[in-house]
């Protein structure tokens, strides 16, 4: 996904994404796929992601198609974010197949009734709900001071200095 221009995902803007899928050499589901595989090497190590969106791949093909009928270049009608995917926090509200548990095992599987209003801007931008982040569960509400930053029912203790892991990647 290196473009003979020095075009690099890990250090890429939206603009500059924008800009390569404008020019072909990028689509979202390359994207999507490059984000799904740093998560299947990383998350074992850092646990900074809680659950993955099983729709991912399919929402950006649909972004691909979208943006194919608006001409493939300018974002046109579409939004601002269009094709960028995004991860968030486990405490917004999605409607759709992921849960949205604060880090907590007590809110599996239960449904929320709308998106979050945070998230439904970001659809209507255009991006795409990657996944669910990791976050100390329920905001450490329940303990203040007997849990440690980071830790999380559902991922585990997350990783808080991750340069040195990065870095190996």
């Amino acid at each position: 996904m290196d473009s003979s221009n020095s075009f690099t995902i890990e250090e890429a803007t939206i603009q500059e994404i924008h800009q390569a899928y404008a020019e072909n050499k990028l689509t979202t589901r390359q994207l999507v796929d490059f984000y799904l595989q740093k998560i299947d090497t990383l998350n074992p190590i850092l646990r900074g992601v809680i659950e993955v969106n099983p729709d991912a791949r399919v929402l950006a093909d649909k972004a691909d198609q979208e943006r194919q009928k608006n001409g493939g270049g300018s974002l046109g009608t579409l939004g601002d974010l269009h094709g960028i995917p995004v991860l968030l926090k486990d405490v917004f509200g999605t409607k759709d197949e992921m849960n949205t548990t604060a880090g907590s095992y007590a809110l599996m599987g239960s449904k929320v009734a709308r998106d979050a209003g945070v998230v439904e801007k970001l659809r209507k931008a255009g991006a795409i709900i990657l996944g669910k982040a990791s976050m100390s569960e329920w905001y450490k509400f329940r303990s203040l001071s007997g849990v440690p930053n980071g830790w999380c029912a559902r991922a585990g203790q997350g990783v808080v200095s991750t340069s040195r892991i990065y870095a190996e990647y």
